[in-house]
């Protein structure tokens, strides 16, 4: 049987995974994932609770309260486990908001003198040291944290300085033209810094948005623009197609065409009209009406923008 500091399996990225040091009689097998769903098999129950097949650990206790009528020993079920107040390994059938290695924005509970503790959609409130905040943490703020499992004491615990958990994008699968999933972290003189893909770091440009940057904490779709070669991303959310910008000029006129030739949209157009309509900011809206117009394909008026019958 294995010592104290088991190996355990989990996502932190390019390092090592962390031990968690419990007593010198207790192991872990290498498939437990602490702060992760495990699918794991139910083995008895009792006036406390349902118990599930650990492996190694021996038996992990499903608190009563999430327990379900319909369970039957020998089934089996995806729980999330994680340590309690105690200490103790206990699984649930909650869905927290973000699991081991994962990149999320959160609420603050609470405070105390040893850090703050964040709402995740679990019991047991997830905690943020002092010295992982980057500047000190209030109730009812909202913060992008990293989680991670603390090498020390073998708990589940948040950082606020998540830079350091990104790493550089791979140039084989990120090219110019793929669509990624973006989690708004934090502004910068240039735009918005995003993590891209749970994993790597990005940077949408001002000039790339819908005249209005996503704010901090906000979930949403880009398209990769290049890759740097310091491995970080420039990210568009403006459309892209086979991997190169289509020139939205096109865009507009086909949607002219489609519209029977009549479109009613002007300088006055509000950017948030534009960009539900088009998905792309009024200043790339404007060039392209520019450019038709002076290729002479269409007309402008007070009403809007019409085909020239030319």
């Amino acid at each position: 049987m294995a010592g104290a500091d088991t190996l355990l399996s989990h996502r932190r990225h390019r390092h090592a995974l962390p031990f968690l040091h419990f007593s010198s009689s207790t192991s872990l097998p290498a498939t437990l994932q602490i702060g992760r769903f495990n699918t794991l098999t139910l083995t008895r129950f009792t006036d406390h609770g349902a118990y599930v097949d650990g492996g190694e650990v021996g038996e992990i206790l499903v608190p009563k309260v999430y327990v379900r009528p319909e369970w039957r020993p020998g089934d089996t079920q995806r729980l999330f486990v994680y340590l309690d107040q105690s200490e103790r390994l206990v699984a649930t059938t909650e869905s927290p908001l973000a699991q081991v290695g994962d990149f999320a924005c959160l609420e603050v509970a609470w405070v105390n003198e040893h850090g703050a503790f964040l709402s995740w959609g679990v019991m047991k409130d997830l905690f943020v040291p002092f010295r992982e905040q980057r500047r000190t943490m209030e109730v009812g703020e909202h913060h992008v944290v990293y989680v991670y499992i603390d090498e020390a004491t073998g708990r589940l615990a948040a950082t606020a300085k998540v830079d350091r958990y990104l790493r550089p994008a791979p140039s084989r699968d990120y090219h110019r033209g793929r669509t990624v999933q973006l989690l708004a972290w934090q502004r910068s003189p240039l735009g918005m810094k995003v993590i891209v893909d749970n994993a790597y770091a990005g940077l949408i440009y001002a000039g790339e948005a819908y005249d209005r940057l996503p704010r901090r904490g906000e979930v949403l779709e880009g398209t990769v623009v290049q890759l740097r070669p310091d491995g970080r991303l420039d990210i568009s959310l403006q459309r892209i197609g086979k991997g190169r910008f289509r020139d939205f000029a096109d865009v507009l006129l086909d949607a002219l065409r489609e519209a029977g030739g009549f479109l009613p949209f002007t300088d006055r157009s509000e950017p948030e009209v534009i960009a539900e309509r088009f998905e792309v900011s009024k200043k790339t809206f404007k060039r392209a009406v520019g450019t038709l117009y002076k290729q002479h394909l269409i007309t402008l008026s007070d009403e809007g923008i019409r085909l020239d019958a030319r």
